[in-house]
């Protein structure tokens, strides 16, 4: 039987770190977004990872907390998905409203709907595929 061998560790990539300015300029963003989006507290808790509705309402009010890694990260995606639309659709208005229509890509189920599974990778899903889009035009 052949001896096993040592795996040299890897050592991970260190996480990307936002400022506190970063933090509370992606908030206010994410909160005019999903305004525009017409998403309700109780969504907008699940798209940022299940925070509580309250924290979201105080975001809402003018005033931004805290923000770990994922949510941080959450944030950036949606960003993200903000930016594809702005760039794949001429009118906002067209782009805010496609979020929540029905999408044959997603097997009829709107982008919204996608993203409400609440999961990060379902955030990063819509991002990829509107980055694709975009790729394809």
């Amino acid at each position: 039987m052949p001896a096993l061998r040592p795996v040299s560790p890897v050592t991970p990539e260190p996480l990307p770190q936002f400022s506190t300015a970063e933090v509370r300029a992606m908030q206010r963003a994410v909160v005019n977004l999903f305004e525009r989006w017409g998403i309700t507290d109780e969504q907008a808790s699940r798209l940022l990872g299940d925070i509580s509705v309250r924290t979201y309402q105080r975001w809402k009010a003018g005033s931004p907390g805290r923000a770990g890694i994922d949510l941080a990260e959450r944030m950036s995606n949606l960003l993200g998905i903000h930016k594809a639309l702005r760039l794949l659709f001429r009118e906002a208005e067209r782009g805010y409203g496609w979020v929540t229509r029905p999408n044959a890509d997603f097997a009829g189920r709107s982008a919204l709907d996608v993203m409400l599974d609440g999961r990060i990778t379902d955030l990063m899903r819509v991002r990829r595929y509107l980055d694709a889009r975009r790729g394809q035009w």
